[in-house]
């Protein structure tokens, strides 16, 4: 996840257009998936339903595959909803975590995740072309070092 923080960050228009292609493939492929598994279905109200989502994907798909960087806007929205949730979760776990030594590095990726929540929702849509590639390099590097942190908090004795 280090790794991956850094490269991002050092190319953020780069990570913009391979996260929002990665998506739009993803949704494509799994609604191609759910058109197929559709015809399986017995009952109309169901089979209607996969179609319906399978048509959905597959739409959603195809327009961030062909329009990166207008999805990248809606993707760059829904990266900071992401990030709110993930650092409400990081920052419970890190209180589970309380009486072992480490919970400081789980407390700090939560407040790096809530950061850039708020930082997507000061500067959309503006920076939306940067910002996807950007908030996902510092995340990968944050949250990489708050598990890094934890895991050698929790090594056995030698």
């Amino acid at each position: 996840m280090i790794a991956l923080g850094i490269a991002a960050l050092a190319f953020p228009f780069v990570s913009t257009l391979v996260a929002a292609l990665f998506v739009g493939w993803t949704l494509l492929l799994s609604g191609v998936v759910t058109l197929v598994s559709g015809f399986s279905i017995r009952g109309s109200g169901p089979f209607f339903g996969a179609l319906l989502l399978g048509l959905l994907s597959v739409a959603a798909g195809v327009f961030l595959i062909f329009n990166p960087l207008a999805g990248a806007v809606i993707l760059t929205i829904l990266l900071g909803v992401i990030f709110m949730l993930q650092g409400a979760f990081e920052f419970f776990f890190s209180f589970e975590l309380h009486p072992h030594p480490g919970w400081i590095g789980m407390l700090i990726s939560a407040g790096a995740s809530v950061a850039m929540a708020l930082v997507i929702a000061a500067g959309w849509p503006t920076v939306s072309s940067v910002a996807l590639g950007i908030i996902l390099g510092v995340n990968f590097l944050s949250s990489g070092i708050g598990y890094m942190i934890v895991s050698r908090r929790f090594r056995p004795a030698a």
